[in-house]
């Protein structure tokens, strides 16, 4: 007895796993696509599937409204629509067929599983969207001409006889209609909300002539479609199961809200995508009109004004000189500095444009705008923003929503939240990417910061003048001398105070008197820290001016220096604003505290000579490794950069910095 319960149990358990199995309801998506999936063949079927779906909008949006005006009793009238009307070979047979496949079929969710997957086979040479397209489309033929005999059966006797066919009385009486009510609203709703999602469905497979690296939105929403498709057709199955339950007056009934709660779920997501993706097509239009305008002469004002506000109305310009507001029509005819910064700029940057600025104010063919980027703005960061305002003597953009052409800024211009400055002609068009470093490097001397600018100042080989000569007023009298003048510093004292002890002892050398060979020192590390950045700041910005040119013996040299930034010692000698060399700690100390064993060798050969040759020889028998850390700056950076001590490539290692001063940690490279 147990035995034979224990069997009917276990086969009860195996049917009831089998049902589980084509029961959508309990089926997720991922199981769908996989049987939906066996019944699909890509082919190059050809199906004007746009005329087609013409069609079914038009059939089906009067017949659902004869539907809403017999429940209701009323005569209401669409409002005029002209039909567009397509000239289209129907393809009736298949049509039929799919119309033959939903018909007369009991209500169960496991029967409308396999119903759709039948039709699905039906149509399996054909696109998703059109798949569902010809499932409407029969089952419109079917549900506009119920209704049709509905509206004339009273007044046309060939459409009564045929009403009464179609058992089109059974619903249409008004003693039916009390009954049915209720159940014809809902499956007259169903059916303009399942029309609803495959009109999206339809607008989604238009979008997908773009690329979806271009749009990221389409990528998934693309991947739903089958899944969609199927839940469009099973809605239609189970539709016409329920019109066929209530026109033979089944007491069975197909249950519809499951379906309609799918269906309005997919309808929300649909439009969420379709929006997205819009909103993504549009940046992506964007992007390529601000790229062709940027390339192609333009009054720089209509440049700026699509750069910053795109379809948004220009907002006023804030003068800082005279803090009132401006219209943007000042910038007409102008060459323009954008400066574009992240709301973490310091007040040493923000000085960095000072002195073009009060070259320029006399000038009139030059602007300088601020372009703050902040990617959510809080009342926090307005404060910030105000505070920032108030130092800048230029114009400033006061902007409080997204900018407009921020991904172009960040892709193209290579903005990373560290300052920049684009140069733009009176034509909108770019005469250099980003000339902060060129400004820092070389000030007023590379004015007025265009490429060529930069290309002829970057022929010249005295660099120590623009890093050093305009920070400190011993140095600039020294350079203009012509002296020999050893710069240095480091992380350790103890370095600092050696190589200061043999330094001071060599420059003070009778020999070196004798030969009338003057020799300054300036330790960096002794001045206060603000001129330390200063000075660091300059050799970063001569590197980055630099770092995509030829490698040159100028470029390897700030490349050295570089190298040395966060080293127990370094050294540089300069003769006036010329480099001798540079070196490293360990190299640089041993040669100067070796002085008397090379002292003599520098009456006959100099001492310039002298000490490279002595420093060359010591560099040979000292094995180090070269560090190079750059900063994570605004444009773009190489992606192999050459050892500055040999001729192999530097690795590349990236690292986080954070000093705790308030401003956000930057990546270094």
């Amino acid at each position: 007895m147990n035995v034979v319960m224990s069997t009917k149990s276990s086969l009860k358990s195996l049917l009831h796993s089998a049902e589980n199995e084509h029961n959508p309801l309990t089926m997720s998506d991922e199981q769908i696509l996989e049987q939906i999936y066996s019944t699909h063949v890509h082919s190059d079927t050809k199906f004007d599937v746009d005329s087609l779906f013409t069609l079914v909008e038009n059939t089906l949006r009067r017949s659902t409204h004869i539907v809403d005006n017999v429940v209701q009793g009323s005569h209401a009238s669409l409002e005029h629509i002209d039909d567009k009307i397509p000239q289209f070979n129907s393809p009736l047979c298949t049509l039929k067929q799919i119309s033959h496949e939903m018909s007369c079929k009991p209500p169960s969710e496991e029967v409308a599983h396999k119903t759709t997957l039948a039709i699905l086979n039906k149509l399996s040479n054909y696109e998703w969207d059109a798949k569902a397209v010809l499932t409407i489309a029969a089952f419109a033929l079917e549900y506009s001409e119920f209704w049709f005999l509905a509206q004339y059966q009273p007044t046309d006797p060939l459409a009564k006889s045929i009403a009464i066919l179609k058992r089109v009385p059974v619903l249409t009486k008004p003693a039916a209609l009390q009954k049915y009510r209720q159940p014809i609203v809902e499956l007259n709703s169903l059916v303009k909300a399942t029309l609803q999602v495959i009109e999206l469905i339809f607008e989604l497979e238009k979008l997908t002539t773009y690329n979806t690296k271009d749009v990221p939105a389409l990528e998934d929403a693309i991947e739903q479609i089958p899944v969609d498709v199927y839940w469009a057709i099973i809605t239609i199955v189970a539709v016409v199961t329920q019109i066929d339950c209530l026109t033979t007056e089944s007491e069975l009934k197909q249950e519809l809200s499951h379906y309609g709660q799918k269906i309005n779920i997919i309808l929300s997501k649909l439009r969420k995508q379709i929006t997205l993706c819009r909103q993504q097509i549009e940046e992506v239009e964007y992007y390529r009109k601000l790229r062709k305008i940027l390339q192609t002469p333009t009054e720089i004002m209509e440049v700026f004004k699509f750069l910053i506000f795109f379809k948004g109305a220009p907002q006023l310009l804030f003068d800082g000189a005279t803090k009132t507001t401006v219209d943007i029509t000042v910038l007409k005819k102008k060459n323009v500095y954008l400066f574009v910064s992240s709301l973490d700029i310091t007040d040493e940057e923000i000085l960095v444009l000072r002195p073009v600025f009060d070259y320029i104010k006399t000038n009139d063919e030059y602007k300088i705008v601020w372009i703050p980027i902040v990617e959510q703005w809080t009342e926090q960061l307005r404060k910030k923003f105000e505070i920032l305002k108030s130092k800048m003597p230029w114009y400033v953009v006061q902007h409080f929503g997204s900018i407009a052409g921020y991904k172009y800024i960040k892709e193209e211009w290579h903005f990373k939240k560290m300052p920049m400055v684009v140069v733009l002609n009176t034509r909108g068009k770019v005469q250099h990417s980003n000339a902060f470093h060129l400004i820092q490097a070389h000030g007023m001397k590379a004015f007025p910061y265009t490429s060529w600018n930069e290309e002829q100042i970057n022929r010249e080989i005295n660099w120590v003048g623009s890093v050093v000569g305009g920070i400190h007023a011993d140095v600039n009298s020294w350079i203009e001398k012509q002296k020999y003048i050893f710069f240095y510093g480091g992380n350790d004292r103890e370095w600092i105070q050696q190589f200061t002890k043999y330094a001071t002892a060599l420059a003070n050398d009778a020999n070196i008197k004798g030969a009338n060979i003057s020799i300054e020192l300036f330790c960096v590390e002794k001045e206060d820290k603000s001129f330390v950045k200063r000075f660091w700041s300059g050799i970063e910005s001569l590197f980055v001016t630099k770092v995509h040119r030829t490698v040159d013996a100028v470029t390897q040299e700030v490349q050295k220096m570089l190298s040395y930034k966060n080293e127990t010692g370094w050294a540089l000698l300069s003769k006036g604003p010329a480099v001798v060399l540079s070196g490293h700690g360990t190299t640089i100390l041993k040669t100067v505290a070796e002085f008397e064993k090379w002292k003599e060798v520098v009456i006959k050969k100099g001492f310039e000579f002298t000490f490279k040759e002595y420093h060359d020889k010591i560099v040979t028998t000292t094995h180090r490794c070269s560090h190079l850390e750059l900063p994570n700056v605004a444009g773009k950076l190489p992606e192999t950069i050459k050892c500055p001590d040999c001729p192999r490539t530097m690795e590349i290692f990236i690292s986080y910095k954070c000093c705790h001063n308030g401003h956000a940690g930057n990546a270094i490279r």
